[in-house]
């Protein structure tokens, strides 16, 4: 997938991505000297490394693993994660009252040097003013992903945060490109990557790694994605990172369509790297305005520093069932996956991205 052309390009170096998650352990071997713990303000650090889980902790490795010790490499090796802890559920007791509601989490994020913020979960409460708190990451300049949830295939109940305006809403892809079946559906999916198949620690006990599927590792790659494009241009906004992705995404069908399965299509982001003359549009209009609504054209400046709780993870228009997509400089093959490590394969997205991509809409 030409994984060694896109880190001769950008490794992701200077981009920092927070993480809001489970937590994060630092003590991993590919997650050494790449996690900011000293970064992470005090009112809301409280055991911010104690991963019950290991979701946050896969999380960061699938953006800025270094594949250190046989361990998962990120798509962002050279990036750095701000970690940020909530509840996902899995703690209990004076645990969940010191540990922050998502709402400050964002909050305490877009105060932070991180450009990125990847939220890798979702539910279905809308309380307690998280719209607000994604407002305020917006206006300082952040870019959000989120998980669009994984209840497709069931009662394909809407997500949030992905289902906030503001927030980049991230579906699941096989290795075929097509919409993986428990990927959640709806008008707020943007963006689609690769989510099966991706190997997470089996659990917080760090001993092994599964092979896992769902929405999380997909947002996941989204963000280290925009962390590639935001290191080779660190001068553009997160407008102008995002709109580059949308551009460049793997679709056949009409861009003002979006689909409701894989928004503006799959993450490519060589295609954005290898073009020296792409031009990605003005700064302070968002690419998503007709999705954002009341976001729409709102400035998004340069990320700079300042002097609820989620559970289990969680386009529109007629027109083809299919489409089939094929980088002029891909080759003809279809698309594989990078071993990484000692472990197991970890998605790199090349210069096609997927071979074909089925858009399934009604």
């Amino acid at each position: 997938m030409g994984a060694d052309g896109i880190w001769n390009i950008s490794t992701g170096k200077g981009v920092k991505v927070a993480v809001i998650d489970s937590g994060v352990n630092p003590a991993t071997p590919t997650l050494k000297g790449q996690v900011l713990v000293d970064e992470v303000p005090k009112s809301v650090s409280y055991h911010v490394t104690h991963d019950k889980a290991g979701h946050g902790t896969s999380m960061a490795e699938i953006i800025a693993g270094t594949g250190a010790g046989g361990g998962v490499k990120g798509l962002a090796p050279d990036a750095k994660i701000i970690p940020f802890r909530v509840d996902g559920g899995e703690l209990v007791g004076d645990e969940i009252g010191r540990t922050p509601t998502v709402r400050d989490a964002i909050r305490a994020a877009a105060d932070s040097d991180a450009k990125i913020i990847n939220m890798s979960f979702g539910a279905g409460d809308t309380a307690d003013g998280t719209d607000a708190a994604v407002k305020y990451a917006v206006s300082k300049g952040k870019l959000l992903f989120a998980s669009v949830g994984n209840d497709g295939d069931t009662d394909n109940l809407p997500s949030y945060p992905a289902n906030y305006p503001g927030v980049v809403g991230v579906s699941a892809l096989d290795r075929t490109g097509t919409v993986a079946k428990f990927s959640t559906f709806g008008n707020y999916v943007d963006l689609a990557a690769p989510g099966l198949h991706v190997p997470s620690w089996c659990d917080g006990t760090f001993t092994e790694y599964c092979d896992t599927d769902g929405t999380s590792p997909a947002s996941a790659i989204a963000s280290a994605s925009a962390a590639l494009i935001w290191s080779a241009h660190p001068d553009w906004t997160a407008n102008q990172v995002l709109r580059s992705l949308v551009d460049t995404a793997a679709r056949d069908w009409p861009k003002d369509t979006p689909s409701k399965y894989l928004g503006y299509g799959g993450v490519r982001p060589r295609r954005v790297l290898i073009n020296k003359n792409i031009d990605p549009g003005p700064p302070d209009v968002d690419p998503l305005a007709a999705e954002n609504g009341t976001l729409s054209a709102s400035p998004s400046p340069s990320a700079k520093s300042p002097s609820g709780k989620p559970t289990k993870e969680a386009g529109s228009a007629n027109g083809p069932t299919s489409a089939s997509v094929k980088d002029t400089d891909s080759g003809s093959g279809p698309q594989t996956w990078v071993i990484v490590g000692a472990v197991a394969a970890v998605l790199v997205i090349g210069g096609a991205g997927f071979a074909v991509l089925r858009a399934r809409r009604p």
